[in-house]
Order: structure tokens, then sequence, then C-alpha cells
């Protein structure tokens, strides 16, 4: 059987928009939190749209 945790408080990422979950070990800075993913806050998400959107 799935172990689900659907009342977990989400927001949407700083840098893509996508909705991200609280974690763990996010419990004392969750309101610092801005980012989903390490990719997200050094910018790298940007910067591989800006390449793509070069290439089209």
């Amino acid at each position: 059987m799935a172990h689900h945790k659907p009342n977990l408080p989400q927001k949407p990422c700083a840098a893509c928009g996508r909705p991200f979950a609280w974690r763990k070990k996010w419990a004392r800075v969750w309101e610092e939190v801005r980012f989903c993913s390490d990719a997200c806050r050094e910018g790298r998400r940007d910067a591989a749209r800006r390449v793509v959107k070069k290439g089209a």
C-alpha cells in the first residue's frame, strides 16, 4: 500500500513557477525556501531556456 501525504503545504517556485511541496529538511526554514531545486536556485533552468529559444 502506497503512503501518500496529501496535506503537505505547497508553494510555487520563484524560478520556474511549478508547485513544490514541503519537505522535512525545510521544516525550520519553510518561509525562506523559494526554489524547487538546485537548478532553479542557481539559474540553470533560465540559462537552458535562453539557449533553446536562441536555437529555435
